[in-house]
């Protein structure tokens, strides 16, 4: 499969968005996301205006949305990458103790998978991760459920290692979430 890797444009909110809700119909949704599919189709056309554009390659630099796009357009996998600034508190309520990014929203279309999409997607967010000098990032993290076996078998493949710590994210669920890590290159 032919394919290139970059970043989101702010007015390709409608991309994002088809991408997402496809995301969410995956079987496996329930395990890789913190959404539902009934939620996310229901929300207004600003909100995914406004998620692009903070994702986006002009948006404020704390976000950023990756896609995997084919040669005629077509998105076949995406990856967002948040900035987590030491001793602030993070979208999850943790406090980090280095400069780090989080990578979140990981999905790959069924066609896509097995062609080498989520490696390149992985190799972008942490090349970005890498790339930034304030802060400067040491370490890049993402969360998986506990039961999304294939998800903790491709991140393992891509460098990324348990570090033990783990947390209830799904809110009423007794849900674990492994975080795994991947160390700034020395």
């Amino acid at each position: 499969m032919d394919f290139s890797i970059r970043v989101i444009r702010a007015d390709e909110w409608e991309k994002a968005r088809e991408l997402r809700l496809t995301a969410l119909r995956d079987p496996v949704a329930h395990l890789a996301f913190l959404d539902t599919y009934e939620a996310a189709v229901g929300r207004p056309d600003d909100f995914w205006r406004e998620r692009a554009e903070g994702a986006s390659e002009d948006g404020p630099g704390g976000v950023r949305q990756l896609v995997a796009e084919t040669p005629d357009g077509r998105w076949v996998g995406t990856v967002t990458v948040l900035v987590e600034r030491a001793a602030a508190e993070t979208l999850f309520g943790e406090v980090p103790v280095v400069e780090q990014t989080h990578v979140v929203g990981v999905f790959v279309r069924d066609e896509a998978r097995g062609a080498g999409v989520i490696d390149a997607l992985f190799a972008a967010a942490a090349e970005w991760s890498w790339s930034l000098t304030e802060p400067r990032i040491e370490r890049a993290r993402l969360y998986v459920h506990a039961e999304n076996t294939r998800a903790q078998a491709v991140y393992r493949r891509l460098g990324y290692a348990a570090t033990g710590v783990q947390v209830a994210l799904h809110a009423g669920q007794d849900a674990v979430e492994v975080e795994y890590e991947l160390l700034r290159p020395a």
